[in-house]
């Protein structure tokens, strides 16, 4: 089956900076994009209701290939004017693609950036990757960025990294933030028992340990570690500045009465990360 990226588009300047970014990785993957148009009246719409939503759908369509062309012209292409609700149309495009690329509102890097509430509906209930990309110049080919947790490490995020650094011919930088647990939560032999020099000795151990497999797996990529002390949100923005793309997972679970969540870690960081960042789900 041929590998697909799907990407959002609805005439704003974020879904076609988006458009544009989702072309240069299905080249770089060797994948077809897919654009998708969804919301208001659908395409088989009957009426004058239905003739508007097919022909402003089109010029929507129709401008954001002239964009993805424009960077990318060897792309493969296809596009869809969906039925339904953005969320569920998007959601139903994605479930069997390598990823799915939207825009986000990107206000300044001081405030940070306003997750729409159609890319937020995606990230929180999709099983496949999405990232988001904010409308401004076009990002430098930095490092990839990688935020890791030792204390349930996910392959579907860390392959997710490495291969994204493998078809960037780009450095990987992996950031783990350790903390001192409660002294309710230390059991005998716990590294918060040693000294603290022992204890960030220990983490970068885990770390090292971890990573071992995917390091044999993609020996062509180049890895840097952060592994200190101190709060992961902060920590992952800063090693985030001028990369190429940031990397972290989203646990897929669900609280009573609440339904689908991103951690708070995730949550921060899509919304004050000035780089495209990539948020793959795992159990």
């Amino acid at each position: 089956m041929e590998r697909t990226l799907c990407s959002g588009v609805d005439g704003s300047s974020e879904s076609l900076a988006a458009a544009r970014w989702a072309a240069e990785e299905a080249v770089l993957r060797d994948a077809r994009l897919h654009l998708i148009h969804a919301g208001g009246p659908g395409p088989k719409e009957p009426g004058p209701a239905g003739v508007v939503a097919r022909r402003r759908a089109r010029q929507i369509l129709d401008h954001a290939e002239e964009q993805v062309r424009s960077v990318c012209p060897s792309v493969r292409l296809t596009d869809e004017h969906a039925e339904g609700p953005a969320t569920a149309a998007l959601l139903r495009a994605g479930e069997d693609a390598v990823m799915t690329v939207l825009g986000s509102r990107g206000l300044s890097a001081v405030t940070g950036l306003f997750v729409g509430s159609v890319a937020q509906g995606v990230v929180a209930r999709t099983n496949r990757p999405v990232v988001l990309v904010r409308a401004a110049e076009r990002q430098p080919d930095g490092a990839v960025v990688l935020g890791i947790d030792v204390t349930g490490p996910c392959d579907d995020v860390i392959e997710f990294a490495f291969s994204s650094a493998r078809v960037r011919r780009a450095p990987l930088h992996v950031v783990h933030a350790w903390s001192d647990p409660s002294p309710a939560s230390i059991g005998s032999g716990e590294i918060a028992l040693a000294e603290q020099p022992k204890q960030a000795q220990e983490w970068r151990g885990f770390v090292d340990a971890v990573l071992q497999p995917w390091r044999l797996k993609h020996p062509e990529v180049v890895v840097t570690e952060t592994v200190e002390k101190g709060r992961s949100a902060p920590m992952l923005l800063d090693a985030a500045t001028g990369a190429g793309l940031l990397v972290v997972g989203r646990r897929m679970r669900e609280r009573p009465h609440i339904g689908p969540q991103t951690g708070p870690v995730t949550h921060h960081v899509i919304h004050h990360a000035t780089c495209p960042v990539a948020i793959v789900p795992h159990v």
